[in-house]
């Protein structure tokens, strides 16, 4: 499968089953965004989780290549995309 139809596949097609799980990825990172804050005394928001994760993906893919770096890369990438989306109320 292509990589960017699998991280299409987990970021859209796969939400409900994670968001029964877990809540709402963009609602997670918005949480998370609180928590980091008042852990870290800093503001951080939901945009910031999703390039810290990014970012997190990308630093262990320099270390050391593997295909599950590109993929949740990727796919935190969709998601943020989503978030973007959903804040606009964009369709």
């Amino acid at each position: 499968m292509n990589i960017f139809k699998e991280a299409d596949n987990i970021v859209n097609k796969r939400s409900s089953e994670k968001e029964r799980q877990y809540g709402p990825f963009s609602e997670g990172m918005e949480r998370a965004a609180k928590i980091a804050s008042a852990s870290t005394g800093k503001d951080i928001t939901a945009k910031d989780m999703y390039m810290v994760l990014i970012a997190l993906k990308l630093s262990r893919e320099s270390y050391n290549h593997k295909y599950d770096n590109i993929l949740d890369a990727i796919s935190y990438l969709g998601g943020y995309y989503n978030y973007i989306k959903e804040k606009n109320n964009d369709d």
